[in-house]
C-alpha cells in the first residue's frame, strides 16, 4: 500500500516535471510581435472604391522578412488578408472612400494566424495626422496625392460608418474614386499582439529585425529621452508614447518611419548589440544622416584639393605650372573616397542586410586608409589637412582602432 502510494507520488512528480519542461520548451519557441508593430505589405490585386463592397476581401504580400529578436517570425511573401469595412463610390461632388481592416496572416507553408490589424501610414504628415486622434478611423480617400490613394483619419471608432463622410469634410471635394493598383505599398499596424512560432535558428539582424526584449525597449527609451524625443517612464514597455517617440526619431534620421524598434533605429540610437546570436559580429554603421554629412564634406574636400593644385572644373591642367605626382595622387585618392562615401550612404539608406552594411563600413575605412597614405607623400594645404582630419573623426565611430 505504502509502496503503491510512493510510486504514485513519484510518477506524479515526473509527470509534472515533464509538463513544465514541455511548456518551457514551447514558450522558448514562441515570438510575440507587440501591439502597435507595423508590417509593410504590397497589394496583389487592385482595389477600387467604384466596385468595392463591404465584406470583400483582398490579399497583400509581406514585402520583407520580419525578424523578432533575430529569429524569423514572418517570412517575406507571407500573405495578410484585408477586408473592406466601408466603401463609398465617388460622385460628381464627393471623392470615393474605402476603409479596410486586416484579419488573417498566412505563412508560405500554409499555416494561418488570426490577426487584428488596421491601416496606417509611414508618411510623416499622414502619420502625425493619424496620431493626433488615437481613436481615428483611417480610410483611403480618392483624388489626393500619394500612391494610389491618400490616407486620412476620419471620425472615431465608435461613430457609425456614415459618420466617416462627414468627418472628412473638404477632403472629399476631388470627386475621384480610390484606385489602389496591385503592387501598392500599405502599412498594417497591429491592434493586438501577435503570437507566432519561431522559425529556424537565430540570424544576423537586418533593417527589418524588430526588438521586443524589455531591456532593449528600456535602453531605447533612455536614449530617446536623452535626445528629447521621449518623456514617459523608463519602463521597458512598448507603449504608445514609446512608439510615437521612435516614429519622430526615425523621421529626423531618414529611417523608414514605422514606429518599430528595428535594427536600423537601434543602430542610430547607439543601443544595438553587435552580437548576431550565431557567433558573428557586425561592424558599427553610420546613421543615414551622418553618412550624408560624410559624403557632402568628402565631395567638398575633392573640390578644395583640385583648386589648390590648379586643375580646372573640366579637368584641365594649367600649362603654366608644374605638378607633383603625389599631389595629383592625393586628389585621386580623395575623389575615390568621395565616390565610396556616396555609395556607402546609398547602402545605409537602402540596404536591409546588417552584415552587408557592416562590411561596407569596413570597406569605407579601407578607402580612408588609402587617403591617409596619399597624405603622407603629398604637400597638402592646411585647409585640406584640417578638413580631412574632421572626416577622419567621423570615421572613428566605425572603427575605434582607426587613428
Amino acid at each position: 500500500m505504502t509502496y503503491n502510494r510512493t510510486k504514485s507520488v513519484t510518477v506524479g512528480i515526473w509527470t509534472l516535471l515533464f509538463t513544465l519542461l514541455a511548456v518551457s520548451g514551447l514558450s522558448a519557441q514562441r515570438l510575440v510581435l507587440p501591439e502597435g508593430s507595423v508590417i509593410i505589405v504590397q497589394t496583389t490585386t487592385p482595389l477600387e472604391s467604384a466596385t468595392a463592397k463591404v465584406g470583400q476581401s483582398f490579399e497583400t504580400a509581406v514585402v520583407d522578412t520580419v525578424q523578432v529578436d533575430n529569429y524569423t517570425a514572418i517570412p517575406a511573401g507571407s500573405r495578410i488578408r484585408g477586408v473592406v469595412t466601408f466603401a463609398q463610390p465617388a460622385t460628381r461632388q464627393k471623392s470615393g472612400v474605402i476603409e479596410v481592416n486586416f484579419d488573417r496572416l498566412t505563412l508560405p507553408g500554409g499555416q494561418t494566424y488570426a490577426l487584428n490589424g488596421k491601416l496606417t501610414s509611414t508618411d510623416a504628415a499622414e502619420r502625425r495626422q493619424i496620431e493626433t486622434d488615437p481613436n481615428a478611423r483611417v480610410v483611403l480617400v480618392g483624388g489626393r496625392s500619394g500612391a494610389g490613394a491618400a490616407i486620412a483619419g476620419a471620425g472615431s471608432e465608435n461613430s457609425p460608418a456614415s459618420g466617416i463622410l462627414a468627418a472628412l469634410g473638404s477632403l472629399m471635394s476631388a470627386g475621384s474614386n480610390v484606385r489602389v493598383p496591385a503592387g501598392t505599398s500599405l502599412a498594417v499596424q497591429l491592434e493586438q499582439g501577435l503570437v507566432l512560432s519561431r522559425r529556424g535558428n537565430a540570424r544576423t539582424p537586418d533593417a527589418y529585425t524588430i526588438y521586443t526584449a524589455t531591456d532593449r525597449i528600456r535602453a531605447a527609451q533612455q536614449a530617446l529621452a536623452q535626445q528629447n524625443y521621449y518623456r514617459g517612464s523608463i519602463n521597458g514597455q512598448f507603449d504608445d508614447a514609446t512608439r510615437r517617440a521612435l516614429f519622430e526619431f526615425q523621421i529626423d534620421k531618414g529611417i523608414t518611419a514605422t514606429g518599430n524598434l528595428d535594427w536600423r533605429t537601434s543602430q542610430a540610437l547607439g543601443i544595438s548589440s553587435t552580437g548576431t546570436g550565431t557567433g558573428g559580429v557586425n561592424a558599427p554603421i553610420l546613421s543615414a544622416e551622418d553618412a550624408s554629412l560624410l559624403r557632402r564634406d568628402a565631395q567638398a574636400l575633392v573640390g578644395r584639393q583640385r583648386q589648390d593644385i590648379g586643375i580646372s572644373t573640366t579637368g584641365r591642367f594649367d600649362p603654366r605650372r608644374s605638378y607633383a605626382e603625389a599631389d595629383v595622387e592625393l586628389w585621386f585618392a580623395l575623389s575615390a573616397f568621395a565616390d565610396n562615401s556616396s555609395l556607402y550612404e546609398q547602402l545605409v539608406r537602402a540596404s536591409g542586410n546588417g552584415e552587408g552594411s557592416g562590411s561596407a563600413s569596413k570597406a569605407l575605412i579601407a578607402a580612408a586608409r588609402r587617403v591617409d597614405a596619399a597624405f603622407q607623400r603629398a604637400r597638402a594645404s592646411g585647409q585640406v589637412q584640417n578638413a580631412w582630419s574632421s572626416e577622419r573623426g567621423r570615421l572613428f565611430a566605425l572603427d575605434p582602432n582607426y587613428r
